[in-house]
């Protein structure tokens, strides 16, 4: 590939890094960028992948599994840190791709265009709060409370630890925010279209989820 062949695909790609960052603030720029479904989209394959993997590490030490690692005397932080990155990988895999299926599904079920692929990119980039959690917020957090956050009726259980789970709380908030913004931006819709299409999405979810339980 020739220099001058490489040039616009590292432009392309720095740019994605940066709205990968900014979607944090300006997340419509992001999102229009996303109704370009043609070549450019391998440009934002590594950001999105960045996120989606990190996110879900986020996710994954914020769920009871994580908080109960250390109730068995066999587990230490080594395995935590395997376990950490195996799940988030897992976890941010099935953000992406089963819940970017369920935005897919529920946007067509509204009458969008959209492909499953920008359906899927959408549900990356939305995931970006979390990632800020996992770099801003967990060392806080690990640092106040060290390994009684993996532990049963650790020092986390308390008042402090409530003000974490809260935080917890606003960064879902602020993703499901930025889906929103997200599907009203690729499709030109209205916020009640936008988040009716959300919710058709939320349906696809929960039967997803009554499946799999009862199989």
């Amino acid at each position: 590939m020739s220099v001058s062949a490489e040039s616009p695909t590292r432009d392309l790609q720095r740019d994605w890094w940066r709205r990968a960052l900014s979607v944090l603030w300006r997340p419509r720029e992001a999102f229009q960028a996303l109704r370009d479904d043609s070549v450019a989209t391998h440009s934002r394959q590594e950001p999105i992948t960045a996120v989606v993997f990190l996110s879900g590490i986020s996710i994954f030490l914020s769920t009871r599994t994580a908080g109960k690692f250390f109730d068995d005397r066999s587990f230490d932080g080594l395995l935590l840190f395997v376990e950490a990155i195996v799940a988030g990988a897992l976890v941010g895999l099935q953000n992406f791709w089963i819940g970017g299926g369920a935005v897919h599904l529920g946007a067509l079920g509204n009458g969008s265009a959209c492909s499953y692929r920008q359906a899927r990119h959408a549900v990356g980039f939305s995931l970006a709060p979390f990632v800020v959690s996992l770099v801003v917020v967990w060392p806080i957090r690990l640092a106040v409370f060290g390994s009684d956050l993996f532990r049963s009726g650790g020092a986390d259980s308390g008042a402090g630890g409530d003000v974490f789970r809260a935080l917890d709380i606003v960064f879902v908030v602020w993703s499901l925010a930025l889906l929103v913004v997200a599907v009203k931006t690729l499709n030109g819709w209205t916020w009640l279209r936008s988040l009716a299409a959300l919710a058709l999405a939320g349906v696809f979810v929960a039967l997803f989820v009554a499946l799999w339980v009862v199989g």
